[in-house]
């Protein structure tokens, strides 16, 4: 077992909530859209290490640099038009 928890979610359902919310959006032109909208997957461990090595995988699996943005905060995102995904790794409370 890995020393660092991605909090996610039932793969297939999010993908699916996805593909109704396009299909809504396509087939009911009336209902505005936003201009940017993001989804943020969150890394987390009190471990600096293993934090960094559930970081790199989820940024690996999207094909992304990891961007170490100091203060032991990650960070990677992966665009998809106006859409982006994010992966962030933030050290616990008590150390930011």
């Amino acid at each position: 077992m890995s020393d660092y928890v991605i909090n996610t979610g039932d793969r297939e359902a999010f993908i699916a909530g996805l593909r109704e919310l396009a299909d809504f959006l396509a087939d009911t032109p009336a209902v505005l859209v936003p201009p940017r909208a993001s989804l943020t997957l969150i890394v987390k461990s009190d471990n600096p290490e293993a934090r960094r090595t559930g970081a790199e995988a989820a940024a690996t699996s999207l094909g992304v640099p990891l961007e170490d943005l100091g203060e032991g905060c990650l960070s990677a995102y992966r665009k998809f038009g106006p859409l982006t995904y994010y992966v962030i790794a933030l050290p616990p409370e008590e150390y930011r």
